[in-house]
């Protein structure tokens, strides 16, 4: 099994990365939230990764940290939730933004993602809800287990539809905005909305 990819970064796509390792090139699929943090092509970079071997191929995948890495895993754990879809949930938000959301029972949420219709964003509710509340000893968790009113994501999300926009318009409107609280993430993400 291939763990950890630590090695040139030769490409930088939209959905993966290669990295040199040792003289071989590693293709691995990435979500849009791992991509943020690999670094230009020509410098080192380090993927957490897991390896999904079928009858016809190898998949690789790589993950920024060992959290987003385990959430994946979760994630395939659910029924009608394959890698693509899974990496589509991930390209979301933080591991930290999305668990808060599974444990605060946030469905609309995982609506927004291309793939996942109502039934399977509530199968995600229900079976990770669990172990997205472990207790703050556990790696994956950290401070995750909070509910989802302490993420200014999740705030900016919500004041965004009271606002009149759907879910998944907000969703679209925050994927670019950049902020430390909700206030200013509404703000980037309107400003954003009136430009386009």
């Amino acid at each position: 099994m291939i763990g950890l990819l630590r090695g040139e970064v030769a490409f930088r796509r939209a959905d993966h990365v290669v990295l040199i390792c040792g003289g071989v090139g590693y293709r691995a699929a990435v979500s849009s939230e791992t991509l943020h943090h690999v670094p230009a092509v020509g410098e080192q970079a380090t993927l957490h990764t897991h390896l999904i071997v079928r009858d016809d191929a190898l998949s690789l995948y790589g993950f920024h940290s060992e959290g987003e890495r385990e959430l994946f895993l979760m994630l395939l754990s659910v029924q009608s939730v394959g890698p693509k879809v899974a990496l589509a949930v991930l390209s979301g938000g933080s591991p930290q933004e999305l668990l808060a959301a599974i444990a605060g029972g946030d469905a609309a949420r995982f609506q927004a993602v291309p793939g996942i219709g109502k039934r399977t964003a509530e199968r995600i509710i229900v079976e990770l809800r669990e172990k997205a509340q472990v207790g703050e000893d556990t790696e994956l968790a950290g401070p995750i287990h909070a509910s989802r009113k302490d993420t200014p994501r999740l705030l900016a999300r919500e004041g965004l539809v009271e606002l009149g926009y759907t879910s998944a318009e907000a969703e679209q409107l925050l994927k670019g905005a950049e902020g430390q609280s909700a206030e200013a993430l509404i703000t980037e993400a309107l400003r954003g909305a009136r430009a386009a």
